[in-house]
């Protein structure tokens, strides 16, 4: 969840800015994880839309996010290209599971099981 202190030093942009790292350092938001739109977020936390478009704009700059056009702005794999590709395999399999309506538990043991072969 993001919260936007209107107290701070810190300008509205950058705390943004800073959130969204933390949480796709963190992992809460993955590669592949669709962001909201610009006028969606900037409604949600009472933001000017331009305060937002800034923030995802040096997002994108640093390589965080990246934006597909009309579909919208994605988090972007982090790491070495070793790691980026697992990060949107584990993506790709995360949506497929989902689409087949296989339990997470289950999920995870079909991985554990074919990392243990």
């Amino acid at each position: 969840m993001i919260t936007i202190d209107t107290r701070s030093a810190t300008p509205p942009y950058e705390q943004l800015r800073v959130q969204l790292v933390s949480q796709v350092q963190s992992g809460e938001l993955s590669a592949g994880t669709r962001i909201p739109t610009v006028r969606k977020l900037a409604e949600d936390l009472g933001l000017a839309p331009n305060t937002v478009a800034r923030a995802y704009r040096e997002l994108e700059a640093d390589g965080f996010i990246e934006t597909r056009g009309r579909n919208g702005s994605f988090v972007s794999a982090q790491g070495d290209a070793a790691q980026k590709q697992a990060q949107e395999a584990a993506r790709a399999y995360a949506d497929r599971i989902r689409k087949l309506g296989i339990p997470r538990a289950q999920a995870i043991d079909y991985v554990t099981g074919a990392l243990g072969s």
